[in-house]
């Protein structure tokens, strides 16, 4: 999956997945409607986060981290800071992925709301849960200690990925860990830590300065 496209998949969950608190432990049905329901009310969004991906023959482990900020509608923007830096931004028409080390500079438009993959409509508010996903209650990962497991299957199959798994407090319904499954058999784990809603991001974030002395590749 292009890093450009995974980081579109993830953002548009992580945008819904701090649902409201609840005294009842809902089903898996009536979880995701509160997950949709909150969705609504989220304008913007800021975490740190730790990216780890399995996959290839040698099934190996890769782990990154960052902080991310998002802002609706489209406003994106995820700082790799560790092992390397790297920088993805959407200013909400257009695309900006940057890694220092390469001077290079990824430039690529929004998705056309009929191109957008099912996760993507989030972002612009449009979309259901229970409409566009088969969903399963499922048990949460070792070691999440009070969590709860929501995976979702895309109802028409999509190319980046074969399911989507959702961990959220259970108590809160906070998200704590977002888990896709690709194709390929990989596996990216993000963990959200220090989430924040309706902060007020500023646009400035995210507005993408064109470094000097790169190289700029574009990708329609």
């Amino acid at each position: 999956m292009r890093p450009t496209r995974r980081l579109l998949l993830l953002v548009s969950l992580t945008v819904i997945c701090a649902a409201r608190p609840g005294a009842a432990q809902p089903s898996g049905d009536a979880l995701a409607r509160a997950v949709q329901s909150h969705y609504q009310q989220v304008r913007d969004f800021t975490a740190s986060f730790e990216q780890a991906y399995v996959g290839g023959a040698l099934k190996r482990r890769s782990v990154e981290r960052g902080t991310v900020a998002i802002r609706k509608p489209g406003r994106m923007r995820w700082d790799y800071e560790q092992p390397e830096q790297k920088l993805f931004i959407s200013d909400g028409t257009r695309m900006y992925f940057y890694v220092p080390a390469d001077k290079q500079v990824r430039v690529s438009a929004m998705p056309e709301a009929g191109r957008v993959p099912t996760p993507i409509l989030f972002l612009a508010g449009r979309g259901d849960l229970l409409r566009d996903f088969t969903v399963q209650e499922v048990a949460a990962p070792a070691g999440s200690v009070g969590a709860r497991a929501l995976r979702l299957r895309p109802v028409r199959p999509e190319p980046e990925y074969e399911t989507l798994t959702l961990v959220v407090d259970g108590t809160t319904y906070a998200m704590r860990q977002l888990i896709v499954v690709d194709g390929q058999g990989g596996t990216s784990t993000f963990s959200f830590t220090n989430l924040r809603e309706n902060v007020g991001v500023a646009e400035s974030r995210f507005v993408f300065s064109m470094p000097k002395g790169v190289d700029v590749v574009t990708q329609e």
